[in-house]
């Protein structure tokens, strides 16, 4: 394994256990088995460091997905693409939020981290940016209903797949896999045609 696999997993480890904002680089080149210098080697700051952390020890298939949906408009059922979805979503906040959530107590953190996604082009609303464009191009082939607002339809489904997530570190829950089956039939019902 490289250095710079032991480090990110070193960093995902701290920073999932001890949060963002109390993760150093210090604690992470520590626990990595290297000295500060040698991550700075590879990774900026801990901006930097976190970003990478988050698309490369993530979950990967939720961006798998997401790389192949547009290609998917109008090719099998859009329903069990939206629960495709709405599972992976879940299992990627679920796993993320505990490491994502305290970078809100550091507004410098905060503000670091925001110019640093500016400057890649990347950042959260991207997913809700994909699922839009793939119900709106649902929509140009008559699978989904004229009238509903692709944008709206992407924040629903995302926005409870992010509770889901949330609620999951407070209270103990079981069936995300119904709960995606469940969530996406309610929102199925208003997006599609009555048949």
């Amino acid at each position: 394994m490289s250095t710079r696999d032991q480090i990110l997993d070193a960093a995902a480890h701290v920073m999932r256990t001890r949060g963002l904002a109390r993760a150093t680089t210090k604690e992470i080149a520590k626990a990595a088995g290297f000295s500060e210098a040698a991550l700075y080697k590879h990774f900026r700051d801990k901006t930097d460091l976190f970003l990478a952390v988050l698309s490369e020890r993530a979950p990967s298939s939720l961006t798998a997905l997401l790389d192949g949906l547009a290609e998917r408009a109008g090719q099998g059922d859009l329903r069990e693409t939206l629960e495709e979805v709405a599972r992976e979503a879940i299992r990627f906040y679920n796993h993320n939020f505990p490491m994502a959530a305290s970078i809100f107590s550091e507004p410098q953190l905060l503000a670091a981290h925001r110019e640093t996604m500016r400057e890649r082009g990347v950042g959260p609303q991207h997913v809700t940016i994909v699922l839009s464009d793939y119900l709106a191009a649902e929509q140009k082939l008559g699978r989904i209903r004229p009238e509903v607002d692709p944008r709206a339809a992407a924040a629903l489904l995302l926005g409870a797949c992010f509770q889901r997530g949330f609620l999951s570190h407070f209270v103990e829950q079981d069936g995300d896999d119904d709960f995606a089956g469940e969530l996406v039939r309610t929102l199925i019902t208003g997006l599609t045609k009555e048949e």
